[in-house]
């Protein structure tokens, strides 16, 4: 049986291996803690750690410093966005080892799919939490991905 999910999305009463189709245009905006950033969640399993985003930034918008927990993965569909290694600008991909840290931001805005193994680690002055401000240990610490690698 999976445990992963489309927040918002209807798929009650499917079979245990029946496809789920998703509405994208149908998913809520969510808010992030960063102010010019929302993400429509395409798939989470709280279990595993996996989460699949469309990511969008307004010009302007900056993730802090994070840390990328596992691999991530960023294809940009729309704009650039910026790190201080380089930049992605529209079609463009970059994929990041675990244990990489950095800003990332978008001068122009951008909209982005972005794949995490398990969320970036953001880093506050009291606390670490992930995009949604979750305390990062509480809400994915336990993933079995995370535990796997990480021990």
């Amino acid at each position: 049986m999976t445990t992963a999910i489309t927040p918002h999305a209807r798929h009650e009463g499917l079979a245990d291996l029946a496809s789920r189709f998703v509405s994208v245009s149908q998913l809520p905006w969510e808010e992030t803690d960063f102010e010019g950033i929302t993400v429509k969640t395409l798939l989470v399993d709280k279990e595993t750690g996996l989460l699949t985003a469309l990511m969008r930034m307004v010009p302007g918008a900056e993730l802090p410093d994070h840390e990328h927990m596992l691999i991530e993965q960023t294809y940009v569909l729309e704009g650039h966005l910026v790190c201080p290694e380089g930049e992605c600008k529209e079609g463009d991909f970059v994929w990041r080892p675990m244990g990489s840290r950095h800003k990332a931001w978008s001068p122009e805005g951008g909209l982005f799919l972005a794949m995490f193994q398990v969320p970036n680690k953001f880093f506050k002055a009291d606390a670490e939490t992930d995009m949604l401000d979750q305390n990062w240990d509480t809400a994915w610490g336990a993933t079995a991905s995370y535990k796997a690698i990480r021990g």
